[in-house]
C-alpha cells in the first residue's frame, strides 16, 4: 500500500508561509520549505517592504548645526514567516547588504518614474505596495532562473533580469536543452564514426566531414571557418575521438554566460551576453519541438492571431519539418530580431545524418561585447558563394564542398538549387563519365527544371526539347505550376529568405538600427 502511494500527489490548501510557520512551531525540519535545524530559531531577511525615518526621542539636534537626529527603520519580511509577523527593524540590525541595495534601486526607479527627486521620511502606500510587489516579483524570477539552470546540459549559467516592469516568467513555457520530437517523427542515430586520434591535425579519411563530402568546419580555436550556407558535420557518439575533439563544438553546449532580460523599448524579453564573445564563435542552438510542416501550418494560423510565433523551418533539403519553440525551448526562444544582427544560423549534423532534420546553431558574425544584446535576422539573406573567389574573408575556409552548388538562392537550411540533383544539364549518358562536370553528379547548380528529368536531355519522345520542365506545365514556368513562375524552390517561402520563423502578418520592426527595414515580415 505504501509503495502505491509514493507517486501520489494532492493539492495543498495552505500557503508556503503557513507551512513554514507550522514547521517552526512544531520543531519539524523541512529542507524543501527552507526550514532546517540551524534556522529553526534564527531569523533570515527575505526582503524589505517599507522604509521610514523618525526623530530620535529626547534629542532635538544631532550637533551644533541644528539638524535633527533621525533613525532609519525598514519593514522586514522574515523568511519562513507569514506577512503578519513582519517587523520594523533599525538599520543597524540589518546585515543584508545586497537586499538593501536592491531595495534602494527599486525606490529610486519608482521615484524617477513619478518624477520625484526627494526621498520622503515615510513612504506613501502606493510606493510601499510597489516595493513589495517588486520584491515578490524578483523572487519569482530567481525561482525561474534556478529552474532554468537545473535543466541538464547547461555548462554556463543563464541569468534572468527585469528592471523595467513587473512581468514574470512566461506562461505555458517549458525550458529544455534538447529537441522535443513530435508525434510521428523518428530520429535515427549514427551507426558509424571516425577512427581519428586527432581529427584536426590527422583526420582519417577526412574525418566525419570528409565522409559527407565536406571540409573541416572549425579552426583550432573552435571558430567556424565556412561560409553561411555550408553545413557543419561534427563527430558523433560512435567516433573514436574524445569530448575535447576540436570537431565537437555545438554539442558542448553554451560556453558563455547569457542573460534573459526585459527590454525597455517594447520588444519584450531579449537575450544579452554577460561576457565577450569572439567572432565566429558558437553561441547557442535554436531548440524546440520538432513538428511536421502540416502541423506547423495549423499552429501558424493560431500564432498569427496572437501576433507572434516561433516556427523555424527545417528546409535544408525538403520542407517536411519545423521547429516550434513557442511552448518548449531554450534561451534562443527569447532572442529578438534585428536588421543588423550579430548572430548567423548554420545547419549542423552530429548524431543524426537525416538532412531533413539538421540542428540549428547560432554563431557570432562579429565580436560581441559584454552586455550587448544578441539578435538574428528573422528574414536572413546570404549572398551567392563564389567557389573560385579569392576575395573571401580570410577567416573563412577557401575550400568549398564538391557536393554543393556555387549559386545559392536560399537559406543555409535549404540550398535552393536551380537544377536537377541527379543529372547534368549537358550530359548524354552516365553522369559519372562527363570529364567537364564540376561538383557532385547528384546536384548541378546550372540546371533548371524537374528534379527527375534532364531539361536538355536528347532522346525523350514524350517531351518538347524546348520546354523547361514537365510537358504539362507552362513552358515559361520554372518548377511546379502551383508556384509563382518567377520563384525557384518552395512556394511557401521567399527564395532569398533563410528559413526564418513563420510569421504571415506583417509586423513592425523595432530594432532601431540604421539599416532597419521597418518591418519584420
Amino acid at each position: 500500500m505504501a509503495e502505491d502511494l509514493k507517486g501520489c500527489q494532492v493539492v495543498c490548501k495552505v500557503t508556503t508561509s503557513q507551512l513554514q510557520t507550522l514547521c517552526r512551531h512544531e520543531g519539524i525540519v523541512c529542507l524543501d520549505l527552507g526550514v532546517n535545524r540551524k534556522q529553526m530559531h534564527n531569523f533570515e531577511v527575505e526582503y524589505l517592504c517599507d522604509y521610514k525615518r523618525t526623530l530620535v526621542p529626547g534629542r532635538k539636534t544631532a550637533n551644533a548645526t541644528g539638524v535633527p537626529k533621525e533613525r532609519e527603520f525598514y519593514l522586514v519580511k522574515w523568511k519562513g514567516y507569514p506577512d503578519h509577523m513582519n517587523t520594523w527593524e533599525p538599520r543597524k540590525n540589518l546585515r543584508c547588504v545586497e537586499l538593501l541595495r536592491q531595495f534602494w534601486d527599486d525606490v529610486f526607479l519608482e521615484l524617477q518614474r513619478q518624477k520625484k527627486t526627494v526621498v520622503p521620511n515615510r513612504f506613501e502606500t502606493e510606493l510601499s505596495s510597489y516595493l513589495e510587489q517588486r520584491a515578490r516579483h524578483r523572487q519569482s524570477l530567481q525561482r525561474w532562473e534556478a529552474q532554468i539552470n537545473r535543466v541538464g546540459g547547461l555548462t554556463k549559467r543563464i541569468l534572468v533580469r527585469n528592471c523595467v516592469d513587473l512581468e514574470g516568467p512566461p506562461n505555458n513555457f517549458t525550458y529544455i536543452n534538447n529537441y522535443k520530437v513530435g508525434e510521428g517523427i523518428s530520429m535515427t542515430t549514427m551507426a558509424v564514426g571516425c577512427e581519428c586520434t586527432n581529427c584536426l591535425e590527422n583526420p582519417v579519411g577526412g574525418c566525419c566531414p570528409g565522409v559527407s563530402g565536406h571540409g573541416f568546419a572549425y579552426n583550432e580555436c573552435g571558430q567556424v571557418k565556412v561560409k553561411p550556407g555550408e553545413p557543419i558535420y561534427e563527430c558523433n557518439n560512435m567516433c573514436r575521438c574524445g569530448p575535447d575533439c576540436p570537431n565537437r563544438v555545438v554539442q558542448r553546449g553554451i560556453q558563455h554566460t547569457l542573460c534573459i532580460f526585459k527590454t525597455d523599448n517594447g520588444r519584450g524579453w531579449g537575450v544579452r551576453t554577460s561576457e565577450r564573445i569572439r567572432r565566429h564563435s558558437f553561441v547557442m542552438e535554436y531548440v524546440g519541438e520538432i513538428i511536421t510542416t502540416e502541423e506547423a501550418e495549423r499552429r501558424g494560423q493560431v500564432y498569427d492571431r496572437q501576433g507572434a510565433t516561433y516556427l523555424f523551418d527545417l528546409d535544408y533539403v525538403e520542407d517536411e519539418y519545423t521547429i516550434d519553440a513557442a511552448h518548449y525551448g531554450n534561451v534562443s526562444h527569447f532572442v529578438n530580431h534585428s536588421c543588423n544582427p550579430n548572430l548567423q544560423v548554420y545547419n549542423v549534423f552530429i548524431d543524426n545524418l537525416d538532412e531533413r532534420l539538421p540542428r540549428l546553431a547560432f554563431f557570432s558574425n562579429r565580436g560581441i561585447s559584454a552586455g550587448e544584446e544578441l539578435t538574428f535576422d528573422y528574414n536572413m539573406q546570404i549572398d551567392p558563394i563564389d567557389v573560385e573567389s579569392t576575395k573571401m574573408d580570410s577567416n573563412f575556409s577557401m575550400t568549398r564542398s564538391p557536393k554543393k552548388a556555387s549559386l545559392i538562392t536560399g537559406s543555409p537550411k535549404k540550398l535552393h538549387m536551380t537544377g536537377s540533383p541527379k543529372k547534368a544539364p549537358l550530359m548524354i549518358g552516365s553522369p559519372k563519365k562527363d570529364p567537364l562536370m564540376i561538383g557532385s553528379p547528384k546536384k548541378d547548380p546550372l540546371m533548371i527544371g524537374s528534379p527527375k528529368k534532364d531539361p536538355l536531355m536528347i532522346g525523350s519522345p514524350k517531351k518538347d526539347p524546348l520546354m523547361i520542365g514537365s510537358p504539362k506545365k507552362d513552358p515559361l514556368m520554372i518548377g511546379s505550376p502551383k508556384k509563382d513562375p518567377l520563384m525557384i524552390g518552395s512556394p511557401k517561402k521567399d527564395p532569398l529568405i533563410i528559413g526564418s520563423p513563420k510569421k504571415r502578418a506583417r509586423m513592425e520592426c523595432k530594432c532601431g538600427t540604421d539599416n532597419c527595414r521597418g518591418y519584420l515580415f
